[in-house]
């Protein structure tokens, strides 16, 4: 059974909007702020693969690999610059480190 290119689109909007949503409301916490934009960015990750399928062409695929690779140097960065956080200031709530803005 082949699903339709508008049910992907529908749920890749879905998803974009819940990790929009995530990054919105909890603004507070570094670690959410970070799940929202996996969700965003696996949002995106379908849509082409989705497109890629409908049209029998490879690049969204392609994008979609390098996007997996994007995401794992991001989550392997933020992670670190957590924890650094986390030891600096035994706290995980991005209001905390409001001095750091230049």
């Amino acid at each position: 059974m082949i699903v339709p290119l508008l049910h992907i689109l529908l749920l890749a909007a879905l998803l974009f909007v819940l990790g929009l949503a995530c990054v919105a409301v909890w603004r507070a916490n570094i670690i959410m702020m970070l799940i929202g934009v996996e969700i965003m960015l696996n949002a995106a990750m379908l849509a082409f693969v989705g497109a890629a399928a409908r049209w029998g062409a490879a690049d969204g695929q392609l994008f979609a690999l390098l996007i997996m690779a994007m995401t794992s140097a991001e989550v392997s960065l933020a992670l670190a610059m957590v924890v650094y956080l986390h030891r600096r200031k035994q706290t995980v709530n991005a209001d905390a480190f409001s001095e750091m803005r230049g």
